[in-house]
């Protein structure tokens, strides 16, 4: 590559870094009606209070649980839950 099409083009990220991905789940308190489908198929990330509405507690997910987590807010009949990915290297 000639110099001039290197100083123009931007520099790329080294490929060789392995990079982390983490999953973190949310839910729209306004949103979420309290059906509890969330809880029931992911039950390892989010609890009910005791009107019957999710907490989640803000962690990353486990990559084991990612998948589930794409169901569990697929299949809200609200739309309540948000599943946001970051990506960052390690």
């Amino acid at each position: 590559m000639c110099a001039l099409a290197q100083a123009l083009l931007p520099a790329l990220p080294p490929t060789d870094r392995p990079v982390k991905t983490t999953v973190r789940i949310s839910i729209d308190p306004v949103a979420c009606d309290a059906y509890g489908y969330c809880a029931e198929l992911l039950p390892e990330a989010i609890v009910l209070d005791e009107w019957g509405y999710p907490i989640v507690d803000g962690r990353p997910l486990p990559a084991d649980l990612v998948a589930i987590a794409k169901r569990a807010a697929r299949d809200c009949p609200r739309r309540a839950i948000t599943l946001t990915q970051k990506k960052s290297a390690r």
